[in-house]
């Protein structure tokens, strides 16, 4: 490769990039997840499209991987952290019991109901069980259901890969067969507890290590927060053989909800390479698939399969492992439709590829038919079912936006608030939001016009208002704005406290 071929390269990227991230907005209008188009984008520059050859498994299976780590981390550093821990119990139990049971229903189908032998068998039902951080995280942020039910499958999603992995793994092999299924499900055990701790501990020491370090730059904090993610991965694979997917994510969970300097420019970087990532993952499974190869008889396997994974063993799945935490049945459904698969799946499905297992290409070729139709299926059908099942949020419609950006050498923070139209913030007057004393309203942006408050200015539905606050009263005064927003100038006497934004 010379300097002209890397310019028709980047001029190449650069394109299928700026196109991909048009899609995004043509996806959301659509409501479907970006990936059916970031994968159709593949396929059109494929051996069937544009004729672009890519078919190294080994590669895919490697690039994938670190894709997923930077999607996970962008996942732990925007989770809600209130959100989570209520339900992380569950996300666990769903991420190892839950996933057991539909690897067993999809199995057992594939290998008595299809015909097919037991390594393609469980293979299936291993690649197909777990959902997709990815599409997980991207979908229901759009869609305002309760915290509890947007916790528990963001957990879930997080926390899934790592026994799956293994799984997929070990049967690729043939390492199943020489130790059975005690051994493997210590091992799991093993991989996911101890990956966990090792996560929380570079977590930890990482916050700690950056509170007390000045890096001299805001542009290199986020560089740090990326790098030791991918050493909390990469670190707990190699030194301890435990699941990094498993470690960086409790990473990531940890700085997320630390105090560190410059948190609003480092969630704005890692949002921004994890859509990279994305696109690229996406594409690049494209890139491996070939439409020319694909018959009938694949498409109805998917089907079969899908109908086994989505229908019978994660309705299943979702019942064992939700019920004994008293979870009603129109959460336990919600749940059960919810788990979007996505790039995982396809993903995993380069394991075995890439070690020749035999009907590789084909189990692969199946899992990429399924990917696309159940997701447009389940995608866009996901706010209609959450109306109907009425697991919406009913606090969704006037929860103001705050944004935050630190005020470090004043020892601050400046709170941007967006206030929407159904807040009962409008109409509220400044000295009636009763902020805790230090904290003051600086600016108010109406209509393009920006002036100084008053105690007597009265607030307005789609005012922008800039807050400062002292550091130790942040928490507080988030809680105490979207209390009023929740209840009105009156929110203390009904009760309503409001809730923390970490």
């Amino acid at each position: 490769m010379d300097v002209h071929d890397l310019d028709r390269i980047l001029l190449a990227g650069a394109a299928v990039l700026l196109v991909a991230i048009v899609a995004v907005r043509l996806s959301g209008r659509l409501g479907l997840p970006s990936l059916l188009i970031y994968l159709g984008m593949g396929l059109l520059l494929g051996e069937s499209g544009f004729g672009i050859q890519f078919e190294d498994a080994e590669l895919a299976h490697a690039l994938g991987f670190a894709a997923l780590v930077i999607i996970l981390t962008e996942g732990g550093l925007t989770t809600r952290w209130n959100e989570v821990r209520p339900v992380m119990p569950l996300g666990v139990v769903l991420a190892t019991v839950g996933v057991a049971i539909s690897v067993g229903v999809v199995a057992c189908v594939a290998h008595f109901v299809l015909g097919l032998d037991w390594q393609i068998s469980v293979l299936l039902g291993a690649v197909t069980s777990p959902t997709d951080s990815a599409a997980v995280f991207s979908v229901l942020r759009r869609v305002p259901i309760r915290p509890r039910l947007r916790g528990a499958l963001e957990a879930e999603s997080g926390l899934n890969d790592a026994p799956t992995v293994l799984l997929v793994t070990l049967v690729s092999t043939g390492a199943t067969g020489e130790h059975g299924l005690p051994y493997f499900a210590g091992l799991v055990l093993y991989e996911l507890v101890v990956g966990a701790l090792f996560g929380l501990f570079i977590g930890v020491a990482a916050a700690g290590l950056l509170r007390r370090v000045a890096l001299g730059s805001a542009g290199l904090y986020p560089l740090a927060i990326v790098s030791l993610a991918f050493v909390s991965y990469a670190g707990g694979a190699v030194l301890l053989h435990v699941s990094g997917f498993a470690a960086v994510y409790v990473t990531s969970l940890v700085l997320g909800r630390a105090e560190l300097p410059h948190r609003l420019a480092t969630r704005s970087f890692v949002d921004g390479i994890a859509w990279l990532a994305q696109i690229g993952l996406f594409v690049m499974l494209g890139l491996l698939a070939s439409p020319g190869r694909i018959r009938l008889a694949d498409v109805l396997l998917a089907l079969v399969i899908g109908i086994a994974v989505t229908v019978v063993g994660r309705f299943l799945a979702v019942s064992v492992a939700a019920t004994p935490f008293r979870i009603p049945w129109r959460e336990q459904t919600f749940i059960a439709w919810a788990g979007l698969r996505g790039a995982v799946p396809i993903v995993l499905a380069t394991i075995p590829l890439a070690a020749q297992v035999p009907q590789a290409d084909r189990l692969f070729d199946v899992v990429f038919v399924l990917v696309v139709i159940f997701t447009l299926l389940q995608g866009p059908s996901l706010p209609w079912l959450a109306r109907r099942l009425g697991v919406l949020d009913d606090n969704a419609a006037n929860e103001v936006d705050i944004d935050v950006a630190p005020l470090e050498t004043l020892g601050a923070d400046m709170l941007q608030v967006q206030i929407p139209s159904e807040s009962k913030l409008a109409g509220v007057e400044i000295g009636e939001l009763r902020l805790p004393e230090g904290v003051s309203v600086s600016l108010v942006i109406r209509k393009k016009r920006a002036f100084v408050p008053e105690r007597r200015t009265v607030l307005r539905a789609g005012d922008a208002v800039l807050v400062v606050a002292p550091s130790q009263l942040r928490e507080q005064t988030i809680r105490r704005l979207r209390a009023v927003s929740r209840a009105g100038r009156l929110a203390g006497w009904f009760g309503e406290r409001g809730r923390e934004q970490t």
